[in-house]
């Protein structure tokens, strides 16, 4: 009798793997049937563990994306264009109101799936959705007040994304500034009715799960006066909930603070005892030295969205300054122009070298001696290490996005999920490429289309590039695209 593969358990085999920091070849990775890595092994002690062979592929954690506007993906392309003298995320908010006013439910389901779709394709296996459409079009409630939310979480569901759905607290529209009808959808206007409507959304949820979950976001300084404020945050610290708020995204928010308040959105957070280690700060671009130090005494991270920056001209990260005061950094793809999480990660970097005139600004690494390039090239390819550089946003786009969010995946390590995608090693972007370059050459050079496979939970939502439901999405979408801009 010839002994059966053991179903229950399954060995994900491919020519190598990325864990502890480098990339390690001869190895399998593991899981239950829960979806659970058991272990990382060398292929010569695999027993009876059912096999899935993925040649020519190195094997990756699956990215974690902290912060989308997922219907916003309606957006892309209907924006480029001059609309005044100086066009900046002031004009371009005016365009966005004209879809957000005019989405059904099932649009924002719809938009939300084909941005989840994107998301799933580029390796992305979870997603920070910070979601402030909550009402109709004319600001009445539904009988359901979280009908909206349940659409977006539904769409990634669907996507077979994990969500953690950070639903916003959205007030006025600034300080001393009239009410703004095109806000209605967003307005929820005491803390007693947004606590109450998150309340009921977790409970529906079940907050043991790790597929969708729920955190607070509080829009903003310009959109939730103090008081409201303290009040949802400290709900947040109370139950030990992630809270994630846009901070000093554009000067005149910052300016407008300071009329207010008589302090900038990080004094602000900081005085009144705001920022705690559950806390993370959207952009935080427009902030200065003296501002950085609080986050890294609180543990308080930022979340940078550099392709949303640049497109709508808001500035950049000052992530060198960040990261030497040891704040951690992760990545969102927000208003969705691109949704490419390594274009994001090696945006961090390149924007400060078009600032700072020089290469590598986020290394930590001396500069190599001259003469001893060969050397040192030689050493790491002989023992798989990687670029500090390289490793250092791949960590942003993975471990900080998960810590961000409260995902349980970002590294491939026994007790998290299975969550993971592959590269395929004889794309065209990283064909060549050794154990110790590759993980480079996926930052910085690798394209989209080089993700093969992904899998959540041991289940695998893309393969060969498509995902399973891929033309189903993408034609609704399209219908959608033509009704809402014909």
């Amino acid at each position: 009798m010839t002994d059966k593969p053991n179903d229950s358990l399954i060995a994900w085999l491919a020519d190598l793997i990325y864990v502890g920091g480098k990339f390690e070849s001869g190895r399998a990775l593991v899981c239950d049937p829960t979806g659970a890595i058991v272990k990382i092994a060398p292929v010569e002690e695999l027993q009876d563990e059912k096999r899935i062979r993925l040649g020519n592929r190195a094997i990756l954690p699956g990215m974690v994306n902290a912060h989308s506007h997922a219907f916003q993906r309606v957006l892309r392309g209907r924006t480029e264009y001059r609309t005044s003298d100086h066009d900046s995320f002031w004009t371009w908010r005016k365009l966005m109101y004209s879809a957000a006013t005019r989405l059904s439910p099932e649009d924002v389901y719809d938009a939300s799936r084909m941005t989840f779709l994107e998301m799933a394709l580029g390796g992305i296996t979870a997603v920070g959705e910070f979601h402030y459409l909550h009402h109709a079009p004319d600001g009445t409630s539904y009988d359901d007040p979280n009908l909206l939310g349940k659409e977006v979480i539904r769409a990634a569901r669907d996507v077979g994304l994990r969500i953690a759905l950070l639903r916003v607290a959205y007030v006025r529209s600034g300080f001393k500034t009239d009410a703004n009808p095109r806000q209605a959808r967003f307005i929820e206007s005491n803390a007693e009715t947004y606590l109450k409507n998150l309340e009921s959304l977790g409970g529906d949820l079940n907050r043991a799960s790790d597929t969708a979950w729920v955190g607070l976001a509080p829009h903003s300084v310009r959109a939730v006066p103090l008081d409201y404020l303290k009040q949802v945050i400290t709900y947040a610290n109370d139950r030990d909930l992630k809270t994630h708020m846009h901070v000093a995204e554009q000067p005149a928010e910052v300016s407008a603070c300071v009329e207010e308040y008589g302090r900038t959105p990080t004094a602000l957070l900081e005085t009144e005892g705001l920022l705690t280690d559950r806390f993370t700060a959207v952009h935080a671009i427009h902030v200065t030295p003296k501002a950085i130090s609080p986050f890294a005494k609180t543990g308080a991270m930022v979340c940078a969205c550099p392709t949303t920056e640049r497109n709508l001209g808001d500035g950049v990260v000052p992530a060198d300054e960040y990261l030497r005061n040891d704040v951690p950094i992760c990545l969102g793809t927000d208003s969705h122009t691109q949704i490419d999480l390594w274009e994001d990660a090696r945006e961090l970097e390149y924007h400060l070298r078009l600032q700072k005139l020089e290469r590598a600004v986020l290394s930590g690494n001396p500069t190599v001696r001259e003469g001893a390039w060969q050397l040192e090239a030689d050493s790491t390819l002989r023992d798989g290490r990687v670029s500090d550089l390289a490793a250092l946003l791949f960590d942003c786009a993975t471990t900080n996005g998960a810590r961000s969010i409260g995902a349980p995946g970002g590294a491939l390590e026994v007790g998290k999920p299975a969550d993971f995608f592959t590269v395929d090693l004889n794309d065209p972007t990283v064909a060549g490429a050794s154990k110790g370059d590759l993980l480079a050459s996926i930052v910085f050079s690798a394209s989209r289309a080089a993700v093969r496979e992904v899998v959540v939970g041991g289940k695998p939502i893309v393969s060969e590039g498509q995902h399973l439901i891929q033309e189903e999405v993408v034609e609704r979408f399209t219908d959608l695209q033509k009704r809402l801009w014909q």
